[in-house]
């Protein structure tokens, strides 16, 4: 059979149908949330110039061709965060959008190169308040998907309990026995001191690893299991050089405003405090761009658009939410292609006849 999901095949649809009548309900429902709290629905383009600068976060590039014939290089956004920020620049206050998006290098059963990201934005309003729209968005989703939890694999959490709100610090000394903090005196990430406790707790270091490799390594083989079991996780607190997009934490300056939302181990959001500082986010992009370069042999162009609106912005709290990844947990669907209506197509070779 050339396509391995032959998704529009009557029977494999009946079977998928009520996922997907389930995921119009949340969408409906948490669009409802929105307008009832004075948010403004936007739809960012799709072709950006940039698709973002962050070192692990790949792209899809496409050229377009004016009149004359002349190509210009523009790519698929990654996130809609960059045209929301200039849209809060020019005086949006309260926005959202589900955003269809595009990241390369990314395939699973919780990851499509196509995909629905709900972001949205708060102008002068805290990061926390996020962290309480995340807990009434999850309720919301689970009432309109007739569930009582979410649910993934054999794990399950309340989507109507309070989540738990643990730091990342916190998180790393519990679940790996590891003072991630001793790792970056400073605010100065320390090699050596993290791939040392990382060892000490049976951790695997290759000897070309970077600290943000040990510590995502950390990070998913020891900690996110453990996250949002029983109820909803908020870990937050991240290492300010782990939030590429967030400001620094004003009583902390070597963590971030940053969050992740998770429930039964997976991860839902990522929310920030935005960084209004462009002097400092062009350096930041700079650096993981010249990782990237180092890394996979490429970089990607920075929006200078976005960094002269990003001087000009006003202070704001803003987050990413994986719209699908709810509706699996919401369904307890295995795979996010069981809840996409079109799944991206399957690779298959094409055979010649001989």
């Amino acid at each position: 059979m050339p396509f391995a999901t032959a998704w529009w095949q009557p029977d494999r649809h009946a079977d998928r149908r009520p996922l997907l009548l389930a995921r119009n309900r949340v969408k409906s429902a948490l669009r409802r949330w929105f307008e009832a709290r004075d948010f403004v629905e936007v739809e960012s383009g799709q072709l950006q110039v940039s698709p973002g600068n962050e070192t692990h976060l790949h792209g899809l590039g496409t050229d377009v061709r004016a009149p004359d014939g002349v190509s210009t290089r523009y790519y698929l956004h990654t996130s809609p965060e960059f045209a929301c920020k200039k849209l809060l620049t020019a005086g949006e206050r309260r926005i959202f959008d589900f955003a269809r998006v595009f990241r390369d290098r990314e395939r699973g059963a919780l990851h499509a190169p196509e995909f629905t990201m709900l972001e949205w934005y708060r102008v002068e309003e805290p990061y926390e308040t996020l962290m309480a729209d995340c807990a009434a968005l999850l309720a919301e989703a689970a009432d309109a998907a007739g569930a009582t939890q979410l649910r993934y694999r054999n794990r399950t959490a309340d989507p109507f309990a309070d989540p738990e709100r643990l730091t990342v610090q916190e998180a790393f000394v519990r679940f790996a026995g590891i003072d991630l903090l001793a790792a970056t005196p400073g605010g100065i990430p320390d090699l050596d001191a993290l791939a040392a406790a990382a060892r000490g707790a049976g951790i695997r270091v290759a000897d070309d690893d970077t600290w943000s490799d040990v510590f995502s390594r950390v990070l998913v083989e020891r900690i996110e299991p453990e996250l949002g079991i029983g109820r909803p996780t908020v870990l937050c607190e991240y290492p300010v050089h782990e939030a590429a997009l967030a400001r620094p934490k004003p009583s902390d300056p070597r963590v971030a405003e940053r969050f992740e939302l998770y429930a039964c181990g997976v991860e839902l959001a990522n929310g920030f405090g935005e960084l209004t500082d462009a002097v400092e986010q062009r350096r930041r992009f700079v650096v993981d761009m010249d990782a990237m370069q180092a890394i996979y042999g490429e970089r990607y162009p920075i929006d200078e658009e976005f960094m002269a609106a990003l001087a000009l912005m006003p202070q704001a709290s803003g987050i990413a939410l994986g719209f699908d990844r709810l509706v699996m947990l919401a369904t307890g669907a295995p795979r996010i292609e069981d809840v996409l209506w079109t799944p991206f197509p399957a690779p298959h070779e094409t055979r010649r006849e001989r």
